[in-house]
């Protein structure tokens, strides 16, 4: 049963001017619309209408620490340029199904979050630590190029064709909150495989110059997440 919280709320709320008239709560819904001014149908209880929680969290996810996720404690994913680590359905539970997952990622300097982009998802970026240097192609024909401090934030949309960078002599930390419940490498795809898969006589009619130029590219068969500028 789908739960109406404006129904629940309201329920609430003449259970407190029952409390406070004297009058009981089951005659206040039995008359309907008590001194609801635009006279909504009756107002019911329920067991459901009861249960302010979400009902897309399985009931099996929570335990007496489920809401607490030791994100510095995960393993990390190491990469040549940087390192990081995530929370998402596989390894903090509680998210399945609710479309949300975070990243901590740190570019060490000279490192590059490869160009990519999101099919399903988009993104919002905030540095706690550094200068990121940006690159954004959205699908309304934006080209947006720019440096996102600490504390700034940066939204991503789904679709965008985008990557960050860090040019400074320190490490870099961002944070990535995605409206996905997967892994990184289940909803990425990066530059380097997508070219990967396309023949040199495609990318020369792109690109305008010869066939060879491309015949010496490594074939990339999985996402690459952080790279090291040469």
């Amino acid at each position: 049963m789908t739960v109406n919280r404006r129904q629940v709320l309201g329920a609430a709320g003449l259970a407190g001017a029952g409390a406070a008239t004297g009058v009981g709560v089951d005659r206040l819904i039995s008359s309907g619309t008590g001194n609801s001014p635009d006279k909504e149908a009756p107002v019911t209880m329920s067991d459901d209408a009861a249960r302010f929680g979400d009902p897309r969290i399985p009931a099996e996810t929570i335990t007496s620490q489920s809401h607490l996720f030791r994100l510095g404690d995960q393993p990390r994913s190491t990469h040549d340029g940087g390192w990081f680590q995530q929370a998402n359905e596989d390894n903090f539970p509680i998210l399945k199904g609710q479309e949300a997952s975070l990243l901590m990622l740190t570019l060490e300097p000279g490192g590059i979050r490869e160009p990519h982009w999101h099919p399903s998802a988009w993104e919002l970026n905030i540095v706690t630590r550094g200068v990121a240097t940006w690159v954004v192609i959205d699908g309304n024909g934006n080209h947006e190029s720019f440096e996102q401090q600490v504390n700034d934030l940066v939204f991503a949309p789904q679709g965008s064709f985008h990557y960050f960078e860090n040019r400074g002599a320190d490490d870099l930390t961002i944070i990535i909150i995605q409206n996905t419940s997967a892994p990184e490498d289940k909803d990425n795809i990066g530059i380097g495989e997508s070219m990967s898969r396309l023949p040199p006589r495609v990318l020369s009619a792109v690109f305008g110059v010869p066939e060879e130029t491309f015949t010496s590219f490594k074939k990339i068969d999985n996402s690459i997440v952080i790279l090291r500028s040469p």
